[in-house]
């Protein structure tokens, strides 16, 4: 096995090209992702990895037992430090220490003598966290990310192990294979060498599990059936219910915090372009003078100097934001879902007589009011997996030893359920249902132990897209949103067919400026957009100009450069 240490700054190579166009393979009810071809990218990306083993490889392997069959205990314990998020969510086990860390000691690293220990990782303080373990030469066996900048820095600081996959297969053929079926092996390679494996992401052309639920009792009060689907509505809706006395600030409002935040995919104009998609199209900072984000804002600054938002809006954190739901001051609520849910319980009990309904989404263009049906489209894999410079051979196979078993659909299957008759039970055909409201000893972690799942899948799997919608649904409510849940599956489908489901673009380079500014953007933008918002509307384009090129010169402008010159020298994906 060779690992290698990389402590020079290295040319990032993500193959492939990711676009709307491509965004077809989810079938409507298919159990898992389909198997996506991508075209090879121009000469100027010379790293692509191969989608199948030399020659010679295969043949050493004949007469070697791959998988969990050829698996030994170590003869000496081997220790495995394994990241998982701590989302600071109140009630939830501690990540490092709980049942399911002791299941899986017990049930895997007691087997082949080794000892797994986890290491909390602040959800929102990824890259300091670690860097903070480098500090101490504490890093874990195994690095998982979902953002590939993140990934390409750590691999720029000397982080990350060079892999081969031929050894890799043998330890983990499950897992190789996969990505194989799945077109994975061209996304791994950095400057002509593997560092990543990929976990597998379902779906990923939609986000059917996040979703807004709004008042549809009070719609109902005003004469509204269902929530419109064009901003001339919507905002003679929202007035309506200001005026009625219904609700004061129908729009609620909170703090702007982080990263990902006021994502303007919908404000975009259709076809892309794509050397802006390319300089602006991210996520992940916002992208302050960009002609989307200014459309964006303006709805906002609208909302506001119409009386719909908050006027305190910048001191409500996100817990505010839930009970101000739950006690009527706002009309909707946005948020993952999941069987059990604090914030629609929280709901329910403050007004029991109360009813809510799913905002589904619609492939319907709003010129008028100058959007399209549009969403951030997942990379079609979930978690990066690297693992550490730092690690010997033996941690390394177990790193990938772990990743195996997890994998296989006993182990996986429970991890993401939990035990029969404690954390589930079987209905009749066969899919399993979750017991609500459960705290026994057996007791879950954030989002159905997820954060430990998450190295092999994106997505709780059981039966059709359907079962699986149906098994996330909150139960033990008033309510059943089974229905409208699939709908806006299948609204978002319609529309990723469309074109309208866009994947960010990702680079071949190490993008430096980013590291640099971004702490500081995120910074600024919080503030920035709070003097926008409550501008007077008058005011709006002037405000909005002189902050956009504040934003600009303190490093915005510099990313911008970087990307565009990545770009306009084919190292990055493409728009099809």
């Amino acid at each position: 096995m060779r690992i290698q240490n990389r402590n020079r700054l290295i040319a990032v190579l993500l193959a492939g090209v990711m676009s709307a166009a491509l965004f077809t393979g989810c079938g409507q009810k298919e159990k898992a992702a389909v198997r996506e071809e991508y075209p090879p990218q121009e000469q100027s990306v010379e790293s692509m990895q191969q989608s199948t083993l030399p020659s010679e490889a295969q043949e050493s392997l004949s007469d070697i037992v791959v998988g969990v069959e050829g698996w030994s205990a170590f003869d000496e314990n081997v220790t495995i430090k394994i990241p998982v998020y701590d989302r600071h969510i109140a009630g939830a086990p501690d990540v490092t220490n709980n049942y399911w860390t002791d299941w899986i000691q017990e049930n895997f690293g007691d087997k082949y003598n080794i000892t797994i220990e986890f290491v909390a990782i602040n959800r929102t303080e990824v890259l300091a966290d670690y860097a903070l373990l480098a500090e101490k030469g504490e890093l874990p066996t195994i690095f998982m990310e979902y953002d590939f900048p993140k990934l390409a820095q750590w691999a720029a600081q000397g982080y990350l192990a060079e892999f081969d996959f031929d050894e890799f297969m043998k330890v983990a053929p499950t897992y190789y294979q996969r990505m194989v079926d799945l077109g994975q092996l061209s996304y791994t390679g950095l400057d002509g060498k593997t560092y990543f494996a990929l976990a597998q992401r379902p779906y990923y052309n939609t986000d059917y599990g996040f979703v807004t639920l709004y008042r549809k009792d009070w719609l109902e009060q005003i004469g509204y059936d269902a929530y419109p689907d064009n901003w001339a509505d919507e905002k003679e809706m929202l007035l309506k219910l200001k005026t009625s006395g219904i609700c004061r600030y129908p729009c609620g409002g909170k703090q702007i915090s982080g990263s990902g935040v006021d994502r303007n995919y919908e404000y975009r104009t259709f076809p892309l372009d794509e050397e802006n998609w390319a300089c602006y199209g991210d996520y992940a900072i916002p992208a302050l003078g960009d002609e989307a984000n200014k459309k964006l804002l303006r709805r906002e600054n609208e909302k506001y100097n119409l009386g719909l938002i908050e006027p305190n809006f910048d001191t409500i954190d996100e817990e505010a934001a839930r009970r101000n739901f739950a006690n009527g001051r706002t009309l909707y609520y946005q948020g993952y879902i999941a069987a059990d849910l604090d914030w629609v319980n929280a709901f329910y009990e403050k007004n029991p007589d109360g009813r809510l309904a799913v905002k589904i989404t619609k492939n319907i263009v709003d010129r008028e009011g100058g959007t399209v049906p549009a969403l951030r489209a997942n990379n079609p894999f979930g978690m990066m997996v690297g693992f550490s410079s730092g690690a010997d051979e033996n941690q390394i196979k177990a790193a990938w030893m772990y990743m195996e078993w997890m994998t296989l659909d006993k182990n996986l299957f429970t991890m993401q359920w939990g035990i029969a008759g404690e954390n589930y039970i079987l209905a009749k055909n066969g899919t399993p249902t979750p017991v609500v409201n459960y705290t026994g000893k057996c007791m879950q972690g954030v989002g159905n132990n997820k954060d430990y799942w998450c190295i092999t899948t994106e997505t709780r799997t059981a039966g059709t897209i359907e079962d699986i919608v149906a098994a996330s649904t909150p139960k033990n409510i008033p309510q059943d949103f089974t229905s409208e849940m699939i709908a806006n599956y299948y609204g978002q489908l319609e529309a990723a067919e469309a074109g309208y489901a866009v994947s960010d673009c990702n680079f071949a380079v190490v993008l430096e400026s980013v590291p640099k500014y971004q702490s500081t953007l995120l910074d600024l933008y919080a503030d920035y957009r709070y003097r926008i918002t409550k501008c007077n509307p008058e005011e709006f384009d002037l405000v909005y100009d002189e902050l956009a090129e504040e934003y600009a010169k303190a490093g915005y402008q510099n990313i911008v450069d970087e990307r565009r010159e990545a770009y306009r020298a084919g190292k990055s994906t493409r728009l099809k």
